[in-house]
């Protein structure tokens, strides 16, 4: 079968390459990939720019649903013909103190599909069958593909940031992950002003589309009045730093009310400057997030399957695996916004 796969370390070394069609063993079930996401860290393995351990040769990706095509010995959980998406840690420890506490996401020795295991750029990909989610019968497989994603989204909001009904949330970033946070805060009853540069501007304009309450371009306006005036003088309940720009997260320790809550979800590029004793003199609570557990998938799919979230239409392009070069392309370039790959015989 043909596969994207990272062949060796070092920026590109990126090709579609024929590899033997894989067999699930002991525990494990063969997914026929219907529809894979491209994301950003995905361009960073590409790269070779990012911090999670990465073991070429691999195949790429980690995105995906699919259809069991196959069960190995003692997968008795999930059963040929089930329609699936599943979760990105491939391995864990299970002896670490977070591994303890459930909290498998911040394990030293964790995994990742598509960065050291085989991953879903490709015709078929095996898994663990205690990764597999089960897909609600409302759940298409684009949207499905776009699960992982949103767990990491609901990890943030949902489980780290804690929004409730009336608060106020700025968002800085309108890509994938920013206009899901968008959607997770409409749904908890908050109103969000989202923010994005002159780049942004189709992507502010889906933001509208889905509920944003007020969208800001932060090159011609200036953000910090609009909250004052906002919330009169109050500043904001909440901030979810969505873009890796050391700008927004500037923007964020300022704009943040005392008491708030500053949420850190991006990535930088490298170490940054911050007014850090903002923190201190503000008593602002701040957290990060990474990732996702199992709470995070079951609460994303049940917010796909009740029409709360529509992942869907984040969908920019469909491409198949052999113009995969396109679609880093169009990555790069933030021309696209979420695409889709689907696999080739």
């Amino acid at each position: 079968m043909r596969a994207i796969v990272k062949y060796a370390r070092g920026a590109g070394n990126v090709d579609l390459r024929d590899i033997p069609e894989p067999t699930p063993g002991p525990g494990q079930v063969k997914v026929e990939v219907k529809a894979a996401g491209l994301c950003g860290s995905d361009l960073h393995i590409y790269h070779d720019q990012i911090a999670i351990a990465i073991k070429p040769p691999v195949v790429m990706g980690h995105e995906f649903a699919g259809v069991v095509v196959e069960t190995g010995e003692g997968a008795e959980r999930v059963t040929v013909g089930d329609r699936v998406t599943c979760e990105t840690t491939a391995s864990f420890c299970g002896e670490c103190l977070p591994c303890h506490l459930g909290h498998y996401n911040l394990c030293p020795s964790r995994q990742v599909l598509g960065y050291a295991v085989d991953g879903c750029f490709a015709r078929y990909c095996v898994v663990h069958e205690r990764q597999v989610h089960l897909l609600p019968d409302s759940v298409d497989f684009v949207s499905a593909a776009l699960t992982e994603p949103l767990a990491c989204c609901v990890h943030a909001v949902l489980e780290m940031t804690r929004p409730v009904a009336g608060d106020v949330v700025v968002i800085a970033g309108p890509g994938p992950i920013g206009l899901l946070c968008l959607q997770l805060i409409k749904a908890t009853g908050g109103l969000v002003v989202m923010c994005g540069t002159s780049r942004d501007e189709h992507r502010l304009q889906i933001a509208s589309r889905l509920g944003a309450d007020i969208t800001v371009n932060v090159e011609t306006e200036d953000v910090q009045r609009l909250i004052g005036k906002l919330t009169r003088s109050r500043g904001a309940d909440l901030f979810l730093e969505c873009s890796g720009a050391p700008a927004a997260a500037r923007l964020g320790l300022t704009v943040t009310r005392p008491g708030g809550q500053y949420t850190q979800v991006g990535l930088f590029p490298g170490p940054i400057d911050l007014p850090f004793d903002l923190i201190a003199y503000k008593e602002l609570r701040v957290t990060g997030s990474v990732g996702q557990r199992w709470t995070s998938w079951q609460r994303a799919l049940t917010l796909m399957a009740r029409g709360l979230v529509d992942a869907k239409s984040l969908v920019s392009h469909t491409l198949p695996l052999t113009e995969w070069d396109t679609a880093f392309r169009l990555h790069e370039e933030r021309a696209g916004l979420k695409i889709i790959l689907t696999p080739v015989d």
